[in-house]
């Protein structure tokens, strides 16, 4: 696979503002240029899907049908804005809500069949994409160090922080 030149090792003046950068402020670089890199990769699939969009699409696929409040615990947004991009979804065909079988008063949100679609043929295959490219100058040794670093830190932030 060829490389995407916007995810080339940097170097030179930015180079050096990188490698003095904080953990936390180069992990927030990271996560901005892989959100930016995937929405590219959704514009050039003519594909009308945010970041947040994508994040709900994925969830409602691994999780099946869930609460909006499950679903926003997911995806770490707030209940109004789960609201907002719900509806933006359901209009586009990608999910919908249905009555949960025990509580009249709650919904569920799940995939419909051209949310799956979207998933399988293209969000997943587009994520995919720029998460190999992102990681194109490590070796597999490399990326599995990273792989378990970077869970090393979620852990010990989630259990003692």
């Amino acid at each position: 696979m060829k490389s995407n030149p916007t995810l080339q090792p940097v170097s030179g003046s930015a180079g050096n503002e990188i490698s003095k950068a904080t953990l936390g402020v180069l992990l927030t670089m990271v996560r901005s240029e892989m959100v930016r890199a995937l929405e590219r990769e959704f514009a050039r699939k003519s594909v009308d899907l945010s970041f947040t969009q994508f994040l709900i699409l994925k969830n409602s696929q691994q999780l099946g049908a869930v609460s909006a409040t499950e679903l926003a615990r997911a995806v770490e947004i707030d209940g109004g804005a789960m609201t907002r991009q719900l509806d933006h979804m359901e209009r586009k065909g990608y999910l919908r809500r249905t009555p949960h079988a025990q509580d009249r008063r709650a919904l569920r949100i799940e995939l419909t069949d051209a949310g799956k679609t979207l998933w399988r043929d293209t969000a997943f295959v587009c994520s995919d994409r720029v998460t190999t490219a992102a990681q194109s100058s490590l070796n597999e040794e490399e990326r599995e160090q990273l792989h378990d670093y970077l869970g090393r830190v979620l852990n010990t932030l989630r259990e003692k922080v």
